[in-house]
């Protein structure tokens, strides 16, 4: 096993120093990307989308459960399966209380092609709580690329979505796939990929901290069971 070099204190310190300085400036591209990812253009969704959830049948605007944006995870689980896909699994392992995303007007849900009746009982076997819809039968995978064919087959393809609602019209924002998902997870890197961001004074462009008429950034935090409804 190569590991890594034995050092004094004082070397460690210089080359932490040297790395810290690499880590400061990738955080500003990042911040860059971001700002450069809300400044996107949005499509407006036209189609009908029907879903299947543990309250029956929901269209695309009920997901939002009446919050401002929507995130949707494209987790992989074709109709033939008879589980999740474990590497989607260990990423919904990692997702925290949706109460955080919430309070900043932001709803997250997982959907997949398979039926509901096999989504429901892995769902149970997992423990999650994080909302669920079966999009069997309906073209929102396709549609939105994480159905896709190949060599005359259908594949499946892990990706993030994200919506935003302006009154009951609903607008497509963003979508990533496969390792464009591997640095999120919480729920600051999530609110990253959505047109109103985390709502911070200093995020870029300036207006949408208070696009929600909530406190912006910090001083909104709370333990999740002390946010208001």
């Amino acid at each position: 096993m190569g590991l890594p070099d034995i050092v004094t204190r004082e070397e460690w310190l210089a080359a932490r120093a040297e790395l810290l300085a690499k880590e400061k400036a990738e955080t500003r591209a990042r911040d860059a990307l971001n700002a450069e990812r809300r400044r996107l253009p949005m499509v407006e969704i036209e189609k009908e989308y029907l879903f299947d959830g543990s309250d029956g049948k929901a269209t695309l605007f009920d997901l939002f459960d009446g919050h401002a944006q929507l995130i949707v995870y494209h987790f992989m689980f074709a109709p033939e399966w008879d589980a999740g896909c474990p590497s989607c699994s260990a990423f919904l392992d990692q997702i925290g209380h949706l109460a955080h995303l919430r309070a900043r007007g932001t709803n997250f849900v997982a959907i997949s092609r398979a039926p509901f009746t096999k989504i429901l009982p892995f769902k149970a076997r997992m423990g999650w709580t994080v909302p669920w819809y079966s999009s069997n039968g309906d073209d929102f995978n396709r549609d939105f690329h994480a159905t896709v064919d190949e060599n005359g087959k259908a594949a499946e393809a892990p990706g993030l979505s994200c919506f935003l609602r302006d009154g009951d019209r609903v607008f497509h924002t963003y979508s990533t796939y496969d390792r464009g998902t591997d640095w999120v997870g919480s729920y600051s890197s999530l609110l990253d990929l959505t047109a109103l961001g985390r709502q911070e004074e200093w995020e870029e462009p300036k207006g949408r901290s208070s696009s929600l008429g909530a406190p912006a950034g910090s001083s909104l935090v709370r333990y999740h069971d002390e946010y208001e409804d």
